[in-house]
Parts: structure tokens; C-alpha cells; sequence
């Protein structure tokens, strides 16, 4: 008789399972702690050094562009039309575009001339006005002046040789001259009054320069902390404007601003030199840039 083996089943074995003990969890926290103490004090530097150089990079942005933008407009001014009543306040007469006027008539009493000697209400520019880009057209509103020297009797602030114009109602596609009518308003006359314009003195070169409609007087202006960009109306007007005006109400182009603004008109005796400084402040820092801007006044 055989026996048979029995084999019992075997046994699971039993594993020890351990844990982080409290004080093991304490001794990482502190560890951690300390590398990350020391970490923090290699990183802070650099990465002050980096926001530092984030700040002064856009204080330098908006100092750049300001300037630009102010020396862009002030290159377009109207000859002899800068001036600056503080040196917190820069104001001249923007131009758009200028052009020649005919000072010869085609033909004896045609009026295509413009006449110095008496009011004269039309004359013929030299070229096609339509054919200029559309930001330097004139256009019906605009101003034009003769010979600005920036002196009694020949200052457009006081509209001595200043004219609102109008064109021809009918323009060819390619003319060779440009039909402008224009209506002299004098201080001291009602607006709208059509008189004419009798300029009182004529250009050497037989130009002119158009004042947009739309901004007749821009000022760049420093005021509790803020610099602004100003444009107002001066034509037609029934008074003059006086050097002493510079609102600082418009847009502001910088905040925190400190300015500084020269202007050398009396230099030399057809250019000028403006002298821009602009300071901008933030968090303490200050970036300070300086600027020139040549301007030719030649009338």
C-alpha cells in the first residue's frame, strides 16, 4: 500500500513595512530650508539685476520715443513760428506741405498771379495738388502763409500773412497748376467775412506753407509730472495768440517726466537749434536723454 505525500499549502510571507519617522520629516524640512536659503541668495542678484535692466530698458523705450515723436513734429514746423515762453513749454505752427505760387499772370488780368500790392482772393499753384500723397493735400480749411518772419507784421500767431483757402470746385485729373481761392480774416473782423488777403510781403522764392486745418498750434508741455502733447485752433480767429499761452490739456506721452527745453531761434539766421532733455523716473531710477533737433528757418 502506497502512501501518499501531502503537501501543505505554503505560507504567505509577512514583509516589514516602515515609514518617515517625525524627526526624519523634520531633518528634510530643515535641509530643504537651508538650500533653499542658500539658493535664494545666489538667484537674488541676478534676478534683480534682470527687473532692474527690464525698468531702465523700458524708461529708456518711452524716453526714445518721445523725443522722436516731439522732433518729428517740430521738424515740420512753420518757419519762425518756435517759441518757448519756460523752458517747461515748446509751441510752433505745424505744416502739412507747402507749394509755389505763380507770380506772374499767364495773361494781363486773369488773377492767376498772387497780388502783393492789393487784396487778392485767388492764385494758381504751381503743380498739381491732387497729384501730392493724401496727407499733404490741400484741402478746404487749410491755412496757407507767405513769408513768415515771426516779427510784428509778419507773424502768423498774429495773422498778419495768413489765409484760409479754397479749391476750385472742379479739378482736372492732371493739372499742371492748382486753382486756390483764398479769404483773409484779420483780427478784429467778424469770422467769415470774405475781404480777401493782402499779404505783406512776398517770398523770394515765391513760397508757401499750408497749416492742416485740423491742428493750427501743437505744444509739447511739462506739467505736475506728466508731459502732453497740445493742439488748438488759431484760424479763424478773432484775436492773437499770446507767447505766454501753453494749456496743458491733451494727451499725456509720459508719465513721471521732468523736461527741459531750449531753443536757439536767435543763433543763426536761417537755422535753428532746439535742446530737448527728458528725464523719466521709476521706482527711484532715473534715465535722462538728450536731444537736438535742427530746424531750418528759412522763409
Amino acid at each position: 500500500m502506497s502512501l501518499a505525500m501531502r503537501t501543505s499549502p505554503a505560507q504567505p510571507r509577512q514583509h516589514r513595512q516602515r515609514g518617515f519617522t517625525l524627526v526624519e520629516l523634520i531633518m528634510v524640512i530643515v535641509i530643504m530650508g537651508v538650500i533653499g536659503g542658500m539658493v535664494s541668495v545666489f538667484m537674488k542678484s541676478p534676478i534683480d539685476a534682470y527687473i532692474a535692466s527690464a525698468r531702465r530698458a523700458a524708461l529708456t523705450d518711452v524716453a526714445d520715443t518721445v523725443v522722436r515723436r516731439m522732433a518729428r513734429d517740430i521738424r515740420k514746423s512753420l518757419p519762425n513760428s518756435i517759441r518757448t515762453p519756460n523752458n517747461q513749454c515748446i509751441e510752433f505752427i505745424p505744416t502739412k506741405t507747402g507749394g509755389r505760387y505763380r507770380a506772374e499772370e499767364f495773361a494781363a488780368g486773369d488773377n492767376s498771379s498772387l497780388n502783393f500790392s492789393v487784396a487778392d482772393f485767388t492764385f494758381n499753384m504751381l503743380g498739381s495738388n491732387i497729384a501730392l500723397p493724401a496727407d499733404q493735400r490741400i484741402v478746404n480749411g487749410d491755412v496757407i502763409v507767405v513769408y513768415n518772419l515771426g516779427i510784428t507784421g509778419s507773424s502768423a500767431y498774429e495773422q498778419d500773412n495768413t489765409a484760409t483757402v479754397t479749391l476750385a470746385p472742379i479739378e482736372s485729373a492732371a493739372p499742371i497748376e492748382t486753382i486756390i481761392a483764398i479769404e483773409g480774416t484779420p483780427i478784429g473782423t467778424p469770422i467769415g467775412t470774405p475781404l480777401g488777403k493782402q499779404f505783406p510781403l512776398a517770398s523770394a522764392s515765391n513760397r508757401f506753407h499750408v497749416i492742416p486745418a485740423n491742428e493750427n498750434i501743437v505744444a509739447y508741455v511739462c506739467s505736475g509730472g506728466n508731459l502732453h502733447r497740445t493742439s488748438r485752433a488759431l484760424f479763424p480767429s478773432s484775436t492773437a495768440v499770446p507767447a505766454s499761452s501753453c494749456p496743458s490739456i491733451g494727451p499725456i506721452l509720459a508719465r513721471n517726466v521732468t523736461c527741459n527745453f531750449d531753443y536757439g531761434g536767435s543763433d543763426l539766421q536761417r537755422n535753428a537749434l532746439i535742446r530737448m532733455v527728458i528725464q523719466l523716473t521709476d521706482s527711484g531710477e532715473t534715465v535722462s536723454l538728450q536731444h537736438e533737433v535742427h530746424v531750418n528757418n528759412t522763409p
